[in-house]
């Protein structure tokens, strides 16, 4: 399995890295992509990744750090984006939620990862949370100004996010919140996902999933998103991981 949303850089695991990687590899997690929450994360980011094979790392500005950023250039993105083990833009997006950025920085900001997007062909890696017709609506109009690809990553929002991001080539990544019991609209939109396009991820440490719900989220854990998930489709769980690994390649190729 490949874990395809991590944050290994969060203080959380701090105490016990190491202990945190042997535990994945343990669980059958063989690679990870570790995202970028912000510009001033990505030298510790890149440490991570430099010395391992099987981890990759993202290059972007979460929606909650926008207003920190208000002078980020698409030519700081794509220098960052040509490190050997940068494979996606992101993780950026929209988020009204908690208000932690203003909505005039995070559209500014979520522009500028799409241009790096189109430009370098690198996946864009979406976050978006109570703002779903503004992000389709933004998407759809700057695809039709040239091509990028698309993650829509730990997906939660509502069906015609879903339709519409599909409609642009998405790719759809679900977390241990499918596993939740009152997530029945997450798991209706995991229904419409094509096949062909259904990664997994751990957001971790957040979100972990049942049955360990409550506790730090960690790469160990994805086989239980895995697992669910695989039986929600009527797969075998082998078959399952692997079809989730080869659309992980499919989008993040430079990574293959």
């Amino acid at each position: 399995m490949i874990d395809s949303h991590v944050n290994l850089h969060h203080e959380s695991f701090a105490p016990d890295f190491d202990e945190v990687l042997s535990r994945a590899a343990e669980a059958g997690v063989h690679a990870m992509l570790t995202i970028c929450d912000k510009m001033a994360s990505l030298p510790a980011i890149e440490a991570i990744s430099a010395p391992r094979a099987n981890v990759w790392h993202s290059v972007g500005v979460h929606p909650h750090y926008a207003d920190d950023h208000p002078d980020l250039t698409v030519a700081q993105l794509i220098t960052a984006s040509t490190n050997p083990k940068a494979i996606g833009i992101g993780e950026t997006g929209l988020d009204f939620h908690y208000g932690y950025s203003s909505e005039a920085a995070q559209i500014a900001v979520f522009r500028t990862h799409i241009e790096a997007a189109r430009e370098t062909g690198l996946p864009l890696i979406v976050h978006t949370r109570q703002a779903d017709e503004l992000t389709a609506t933004i998407l759809e109009e700057e695809m039709g100004k040239g091509a990028f690809k698309i993650l829509l990553h730990c997906y939660t929002s509502g069906l015609d996010l879903l339709r519409r991001g599909l409609d642009l080539g998405a790719y759809v990544s679900f977390s241990g919140i499918a596993t939740f019991k009152n997530a029945t609209d997450v798991r209706e939109a995991a229904r419409q996902v094509p096949l062909d396009r259904v990664l997994i991820e751990t957001d971790c440490p957040y979100l972990a999933p049942i049955p360990m719900r409550g506790r730090r989220n960690e790469p160990a854990f994805l086989p239980h998103v895995s697992q669910f998930l695989a039986d929600f489709y009527g797969l075998e769980a082998s078959a399952f991981a692997d079809l989730a690994d080869r659309n992980f390649f499919a989008l993040f190729d430079k990574a293959a």
